[in-house]
């Protein structure tokens, strides 16, 4: 069998997706639509190196212009989400199950690649803020997701402890990065060919302090990424 690469994503409702950007939540939700389509787009140029799969977090019509297999995941916190997809997968006899997020719509299908490649049971694709964007597994152990701390920036370090506590190997993959802050729409809304309210939204925090002194070093990290 081949492997098994599985999208994560939400419905994209307003007021439930992409809330930590301050963007109007209409807004907000028709941006996560984009990135969840753009990362479909990616990984269905994959077809044929990999099974695929959305993963979502309850039904809804959205993407259904996409051919792909869809599952619901399960009920929990998102080391159970992750656990529960990549067990079922390797299960089914899948020899490496690989989990995407969908808040780095850019991210070069060479990443994606390397992770399928990664002869480890456990290869991470970081990003610059101290997550990941994947996890490609060719083994798992209940335990590798314990005491992680989602949604900050220990998220890599404490699953890459947890992996290791499991006596799994593991690798780290080429670097990217993702959406989730203001700061982050800022730095990289060029890329996105965003929506004019959107685009509206970053203009007005780029003529304000808001913007953070920081932001150019992003900048550079972006502009060396391949």
């Amino acid at each position: 069998m081949l492997p098994l690469i599985v999208v994560f994503s939400k419905a994209p409702r307003p007021g439930f997706v992409k809330t930590r950007l301050g963007l109007e939540p209409t807004t907000a939700a028709s941006l996560y639509a984009d990135f969840v389509s753009r990362t479909l787009k990616i990984v269905c140029d994959l077809r044929g190196e990999a099974e695929l799969e959305l993963s979502m977090d309850t039904p809804c019509e959205a993407w259904s212009e996409f051919p792909i297999a869809r599952t619901i995941q399960n009920d929990g916190d998102l080391g159970v989400k992750l656990y529960a997809a990549l067990e079922r997968g390797l299960l089914a006899g899948h020899p490496k199950v690989l989990i995407l997020g969908s808040d780095s719509p850019t991210l070069p299908a060479g990443h994606i690649r390397w992770l399928l490649e990664s002869t480890v049971d456990v290869a991470l694709g970081p990003t610059l803020d101290g997550g990941y964007y994947g996890i490609a597994c060719r083994k798992v152990q209940q335990k590798m997701f314990d005491g992680v701390r989602w949604s900050t920036g220990d998220a890599l370090g404490d699953t890459v402890y947890a992996v290791e506590r499991c006596g799994l190997s593991h690798a780290l993959g080429p670097e990217w990065f993702d959406i989730d802050t203001p700061e982050d729409l800022i730095a990289y809304h060029g890329g996105l060919n965003c929506l004019p309210a959107i685009l509206k939204f970053v203009a007005e925090r780029l003529n304000s302090p808001f913007a953070g002194a920081n932001l150019d070093l992003v900048r550079c990290k972006d502009s060396t990424s391949n």
